[in-house]
């Protein structure tokens, strides 16, 4: 059901900060930063040859990137990102098998534009699932 790695996405204290590490030490190209309201977050993306990276910064004290800080001070991975030719057949499917769709069930738009959704981790080994529809 899941197609290739979407993205593996980090949870930052500071965007401008995290940008240096890995623009100045590692020498990547970096999206420009881009806030997303209804997701609470500003992202920036790194492209790599096989992958992404993304960047969150809470955008609010609401932000669910703000409360994984404050359980993850320094940060970290917050989750990763599948893709799915059909995201809604895709959460048909997994909420059949029990999966926990998080919110309303309902995907919504997310940072490139496409359907996004999210699935609790204590259904997927510990780990927090984004599925986009590719």
């Amino acid at each position: 059901m899941i197609g290739r790695l979407n993205h593996v996405a980090i949870a930052v204290r500071n965007l401008e900060s995290a940008c240096a590490v890995y623009r100045d030490t590692l020498g990547a190209r970096l999206s420009p930063a881009v806030p997303q309201p209804e997701h609470g977050v500003t992202t920036v993306f790194i492209e790599l040859p096989n992958t992404k990276i993304e960047l969150l910064e809470p955008l609010g004290a609401d932000s669910p990137i703000a409360r994984f800080l404050e359980r993850n001070a320094d940060g970290g991975i917050h989750h990763i990102c599948y893709e799915v030719d059909d995201i809604i057949a895709a959460r048909d499917r997994l909420v059949e098998k029990g999966a926990r769709v998080l919110g309303s069930g309902e995907p919504k738009i997310g940072a490139h534009g496409k359907l996004v959704l999210f699935l609790h981790p204590k259904d997927f080994c510990g780990t927090l699932v984004e599925l986009e529809q590719a």
